[in-house]
Order: structure tokens, then sequence, then C-alpha cells
């Protein structure tokens, strides 16, 4: 049985590693371990060791505390509509940067018609 606290960590390393571009091969090799393993940190499966966890947080450029932000959240998360954790969707975080990939002139313009076609919704 998988425990809250390391799930949360485990999409917390996805989502950082997703940010930054990274595959879990990529950064299983800064680690210096195996591609399977960061699979499973990310699902909640293994738990991550501290100095492991230090390793992870120095290949992604982030602070340790950064994957216990929002660890309090997970609980109100489910009565949300949007998740507090928006970007930890994959989904989402494509969408994000192909937003960004588009011409300023032309975003304005989509994010206008986005927000007309929330209002309808």
């Amino acid at each position: 049985m998988t425990h809250p606290v390391d799930v949360h960590v485990g999409k917390r390393i996805r989502h950082r590693r997703w940010l930054v571009g990274m595959t879990q091969q990529q950064l299983a090799e800064r680690v210096g371990i195996k591609f399977q393993q960061i699979q499973k940190y990310e699902t909640g499966a293994n738990r991550v060791s501290a100095s492991r966890l230090w390793d992870i947080a120095d290949a992604l450029e982030v602070s340790v505390s950064f994957f216990f932000e929002g660890l309090n959240e997970e609980d109100t998360k489910a009565s949300n509509k949007i998740p507090a954790d928006i970007l930890g969707d994959k989904e989402a975080l494509d969408l994000v940067r192909s937003y960004y990939a588009i011409p300023e002139a032309q975003r304005r313009r989509l994010f206008e018609l986005a927000r007309v076609l929330s209002d309808v919704a």
C-alpha cells in the first residue's frame, strides 16, 4: 500500500521533470540510477530516501522542500473543480507550452476566445 506522502512527492518529481522538459531516463542518469526506479518514485510505489531526494532536487534544480509543497492541500483537492497543482497534469502542461509558443497577438485572441467559451460552459 502506498503512503499518501510518497504519492505526493512522486507527483511533484514528475511535475518538475515535465516542467523542465526532462525524460525519466535523463533524470535517472543525472541521479545515477535506472529509469525504472524514477518510475516507481513518481507513482509512489517506492519511497524516496532523503539522500536520493536531495540528489533529485539537485538534478531538477529545486529545493527539497519543493516536493512537499501543497501536501496539506491534497485533502481539499478533490472538492475543487480545478486542481491546486494544475501543471501536475501532463495535458495541462502541454497546453501551456503550446499556448506560449503562439505569437503574442494571436495568443491574446485565443485567450479572449477561451474566456468567452468558459463563460458559456
